[in-house]
């Protein structure tokens, strides 16, 4: 079950305190999966909403394919992901009521097919993303500590 990472939202982890993960499939256009396939896609600034009982992809940026035609994708164009009916009931729950945001973390192809991982999230405030920072240069001064001993 092996997966090819295509890219990473690293800016989530720093920004958002993560509480669940879900795998989701991606409605894409044939020219998108193969610059998805180049590795030609940015997830910085995305963020999934639901509509209509529907999750949709916001921000995502896949580059046209250098080799397409007229008929190329629009590169910022919104993108249906495809959940079960109870995943999306069970998101619309826990987003309207506790104020939490889905943020894609990471878009891979897994079995042939693209795939992104959504996380329910909350934002952290400055305070917390100070402590995190103070957190992981005190981890990286007692491992160093550990390697000269």
């Amino acid at each position: 079950m092996s997966e090819k990472i295509i890219t990473v939202n690293r800016k989530a982890r720093h920004d958002y305190e993560i509480l669940d993960t879900f795998e989701a499939g991606l409605v894409l256009l044939g020219t998108e999966v193969k610059s998805l396939r180049n590795g030609k896609a940015n997830l910085k600034d995305s963020y999934a909403r639901i509509r209509n009982a529907e999750l949709w992809l916001f921000g995502v940026h896949i580059s046209a394919y250098s080799h397409g035609t007229y008929n190329n994708h629009d590169p910022e164009r919104d993108r249906k992901l495809l959940l079960h009916k109870k995943e999306i009931r069970k998101l619309i729950g826990r987003v309207e009521e506790a104020g939490l945001t889905l943020v894609p973390l990471k878009l891979y192809f897994k079995r042939g097919k693209a795939k992104v991982q959504i996380a329910l999230a909350r934002g952290k405030r400055k305070f917390d993303k100070r402590q995190d920072i103070a957190k992981r240069d005190a981890d990286r001064e007692i491992a160093r500590k550990m390697k000269q001993h």
